[in-house]
């Protein structure tokens, strides 16, 4: 049941083109002058400098969206997900 849901979600909104249009915008502000000076000015978060923690979390995003990105074109190409 869990997975028809994940699915139907990866192919309804991964999909469209206008979704990774604003994804890829949304990652270049996110990169820009105003983020990441406000992040280097911030004092140190867990004994490590903001910057590099919000560096390493948007790294880690944009690579979860880009994993989902992928299924979604797996399944919209009629992947099932089974082992090859």
């Amino acid at each position: 049941m869990e997975r028809g849901l994940l699915t139907r979600v990866l192919r309804r909104y991964l999909n469209l083109r206008e979704t990774w249009v604003i994804f890829f915008v949304l990652g270049i502000i996110m990169m820009n002058y105003p983020f990441i000076q406000i992040f280097n000015s911030l004092g140190p978060f867990l004994g490590l400098p903001a910057l590099f923690i919000y560096l390493f979390i948007g790294w880690l995003l944009s690579i979860c969206v880009i994993f989902l990105f992928i299924k979604a074109i797996g399944i919209k190409d009629g992947d099932k997900g089974e082992d090859r």
